[in-house]
């Protein structure tokens, strides 16, 4: 069995989750609700306050998805209770971030303001000019705003310019000059 998919997921107070037959999971907490689409063929029981995952078969995509069902169910369930946050960190002489509104406005060196409009369930605070902060309860919705804020100017490897997570260390390369 999957070591991952065989760990029974804790629902903390104030979390409340169901199964559907069509394997749909509808979780409920403090911070919002979440649907949660599984392989049907999964069987998922609920008991005071514990919900473990089980699998029928034994076929490589049956215990490929008991281990995916798993991490996303205990993904949902931490994002209603407490949420996800990404930090990015803008480097960069005259590089700076703003927001107004919801939207953000980059300032990244091109000849164009950049603004980012946060899909639904997304907020996007800038604490400091040169500091984003991303929050939600859906963690790949999280992680994708961040990434696709990042991708406008990735870190260059040269003088280590851009756009990077909070704690991202970027290997600088030596430049001409290091050679001589």
């Amino acid at each position: 069995m999957s070591r991952v998919g065989r760990s029974p997921v804790t629902l903390p107070k104030g979390v409340e989750a169901t199964a559907g037959s069509d394997g749909v999971i509808d979780v409920k907490g403090p911070k919002g609700a979440l649907k949660v689409q599984v392989d049907p063929s999964l069987d998922i029981n609920v008991d005071s306050g514990v919900m473990n995952i089980s699998r029928s078969g034994d076929s490589r995509t049956e215990r490929a998805q008991h281990g995916l069902a798993r991490a996303l169910i205990a993904n949902a369930v931490t994002g209603v209770s407490e949420g996800f946050v990404k930090n990015l960190e803008i480097h960069g002489v005259g590089f700076r971030c703003q927001v107004k509104g919801q939207n953000l406005e980059l300032s990244l060196g091109f000849s164009h303001t950049i603004v980012v409009e946060p899909p639904a369930g997304i907020t996007i605070a800038a604490p400091e000019p040169t500091r984003i902060t991303i929050t939600g309860i859906d963690k790949q919705a999280v992680g994708q705003v961040a990434a696709n804020i990042r991708a406008f100017r990735p870190p260059d490897a040269y003088h280590g310019k851009g756009v990077r997570y909070a704690g991202e260390v970027v290997r600088l390369k030596p430049g001409k000059t290091a050679a001589r």
